[in-house]
């Protein structure tokens, strides 16, 4: 596993679990054009209520799904169920362009408890349909879902008269295509109580960076003791908990610099930071510029 790691970016995400909605009631389906860096430095790792499609339209990054983390590129398809961790991140050097769709699980049903409901929708919701976490131009049925995705986001372009319904009929196409390649009911999807444990270091995390932190506390979360935690958190997440600590705080100051008028030395404060040439040390290293060249540069267009 590689060493990267998904620290939070987005106020609207509260404790890694995202309860902004997408969404409109009457047609729960959305699609959001976004770039890496331009737009924000990295996607959080978080999870939602709701079902998320990342698809790579131009660049390459590193995405996390769960306790997978894997290197992307133009044309994959990540697949982030409801209550599924996920994060994206660019590689350096390269600008990342892809779409994020978002769509409650109700937008696939009939509004009543029907055989597809029952035999699709509700295991899934339930975990017990494990659906691929990518799927790349090289898989088989690669085609077929990359028609579905540009043919709704076609018809949400154009809105024709009843484009609602096709773009209804391409989502359900695809997921008819998706649970055919789902994992056994009966076969064990992997960790899932790895899952929650991190789950709950993340929330730990968001509620506490802005003090001292130890690695006992965190270890204390999980039930672990501080050796056995910290070989468990890099198993899980491919970085030292210290490191992503950092790299978490860092993320939050990266926001502050940009969207208020705080000095440096209240926002490293407020992020958890004890020593200035510290932050302004780890910063630089993170960012490639210092705190004060951040704030003096413009925001790239879009």
């Amino acid at each position: 596993m590689s060493d990267t790691y998904f620290p939070i970016q987005d106020n609207s995400i509260n404790g890694y679990h995202e309860t902004k909605k997408h969404t409109d009631f009457l047609f729960p389906y959305n699609v959001y054009p976004c770039t890496i860096p331009d737009d924000f430095p990295s996607v959080p790792l978080h999870w939602q209520d709701t079902m998320e499609i990342i698809y790579i339209k131009k660049g390459r990054g590193t995405a996390q799904a769960d306790l997978s983390v894997f290197e992307v590129q133009a044309g994959d398809i990540i697949l982030a169920p409801p209550g599924h961790l996920h994060g994206l991140r660019h590689l350096h050097g390269f600008r990342m362009e892809y779409e994020n769709i978002i769509f409650d699980m109700t937008f696939l049903g009939s509004g009543v408890i029907d055989l597809c409901s029952q035999k699709y929708l509700i295991p899934l919701l339930r975990n017990e349909l494990h659906l691929p976490l990518r799927i790349t131009p090289a898989d088989a049925c690669y085609d077929k879902l990359s028609a579905c995705l540009d043919n709704a986001d076609m018809l949400c372009g154009l809105r024709p008269v009843g484009y609602e319904l096709e773009v209804k009929a391409d989502m359900m196409k695809l997921f008819s295509i998706l649970l055919r390649m789902a994992a056994p009911a009966e076969q064990e999807h992997p960790l899932p109580a790895n899952i929650d444990r991190l789950k709950s270091i993340l929330h730990f995390i968001e509620e506490n960076y802005q003090r001292p932190l130890t690695v006992e506390e965190a270890a204390d979360v999980c039930g672990y003791s501080a050796s056995h935690f910290m070989r468990w958190f890099r198993q899980v997440t491919g970085t030292s908990f210290i490191r992503y600590l950092n790299r978490f705080r860092l993320e939050k100051a990266f926001l502050e610099l940009k969207h208020t008028d705080k000095t440096v030395l209240e926002i490293s404060q407020e992020t958890g930071f004890d020593n200035l040439s510290n932050f302004n040390r780890l910063f630089k290293k993170q960012f490639l510029m210092t705190p004060r060249e951040l704030r003096a540069a413009p925001f790239p267009s879009s």
